[in-house]
């Protein structure tokens, strides 16, 4: 990360919370946690560390473990989800732009 770059940790609405209720078991307490990244502004870079790095426990990017082990399966041949996740943002601006 080049210097003085905010890594998008600092940007996210978790960081301020208690970060062991992200790290729950059970749908009830998953789906709670899951509600604090709605609207999360870095909610993509998130789910994308998680998915890169087979992040096996805990809400990320507002998908449960689980969640993430079955869009994995379902998508084998990504090797880059940020790359997914950057390249679908571009798409989007430019239909936008049109």
């Amino acid at each position: 990360m080049p210097s003085g770059e905010e890594h998008w940790g600092q940007r996210a609405a978790c960081r301020k919370g208690d970060p062991e209720g992200l790290f729950v078991q059970g749908s009830p307490q998953q789906s709670r946690a899951k509600t604090l990244c709605t609207g999360c502004p870095v909610r993509s870079e998130c789910l994308a560390e998680a998915l890169d790095h087979r992040i096996e426990f805990g809400v990320w990017g507002g998908m449960t473990e689980r969640e993430r082990r079955a869009l994995l399966r379902r998508r084998p041949d990504v090797v880059s989800w940020r790359q997914v996740f950057d390249d679908a943002r571009r798409i989007q601006g430019q239909s936008r732009a049109s």
